[in-house]
């Protein structure tokens, strides 16, 4: 496990324990036994969906992408903004979004 993923833990310390996993050459990042986010070449990413989205997209912050087959793939995750680092408050706010929108996503 990299630092960046350790360090994890202390970010999201306001909204809850978290656990990661190893997968796909990541890792997945889970609250409440659900994964809210995902990270890649140390950048953390987090679930959206189409409510959530909006918010992500106001601060210009990239989907999760990646090429598989010659055809680059977009998942729903997208780049954490800098302020959930350097702010608790903004951590939690920004990992309840991602809960939030992963509820919204299994209940269909």
């Amino acid at each position: 496990m990299s630092e960046f993923v350790a360090y994890l833990s202390e970010v999201f310390a306001t909204l809850g324990p978290i656990r990661t996993r190893k997968m796909f050459g990541g890792h997945g990042v889970y609250f409440d036994d659900i994964m809210i986010g995902l990270v890649a070449d140390d950048e953390l990413y987090l679930r959206v969906d189409a409510i959530s989205r909006v918010e992500f997209e106001a601060l210009d912050l990239p989907a999760f992408e990646f090429t598989a087959k010659g055809k680059t793939n977009k998942m729903s995750y997208h780049l954490a903004p800098e302020s959930v680092f350097d702010d608790p408050d903004e951590a939690c706010r920004w990992g309840r979004l991602a809960h939030d929108a992963a509820l919204r996503s299994k209940k269909r």
